[in-house]
């Protein structure tokens, strides 16, 4: 059983950064597929982008590409998203998943098993 737990989000002005942690324990972190994904109240929840377990490989979704980086510390079971030039239109709560080792990491919400709190991000113009 994987427990995510993310951290870092607040309140920052238009152009500023956040970097949003989210700590794993439990299961094989080492062998999930990490996403983050973003849901603002009047909307269904958003793919940013993930990193494969196996190759390492991120994709990001294109409102957030050059922008956003996601990275891994699996010595420390952590994913980390680094959020910088940061919108208004970025506002959401964030949260981490993770699925069950697939060999494929997708964009798709329902494909991730765990799922962290969410931690809020508000971007203030």
């Amino acid at each position: 059983q994987v427990q995510l737990v993310e951290s870092g989000g607040g309140l920052v002005q238009a152009g500023g950064s956040l970097r949003l942690s989210c700590a794993a324990s439990g299961g094989t972190f080492g062998r999930s597929n990490m996403a983050w994904f973003r849901q603002d109240p009047d909307k269904e929840r958003e793919f940013v982008g993930f990193i494969r377990w196996s190759s390492g490989h991120i994709h990001y979704a294109n409102s957030v590409e050059g922008r956003f980086t996601i990275s891994r510390d699996n010595a420390k079971n952590t994913v980390y998203l680094q959020m910088d030039n940061l919108k208004p239109e970025d506002t959401a709560v964030y949260y981490c998943a993770a699925d069950k080792g697939s060999p494929f990491a997708t964009t798709d919400a329902v494909d991730y098993y765990y799922w962290g709190q969410g931690t809020q991000v508000t971007v203030s113009a």
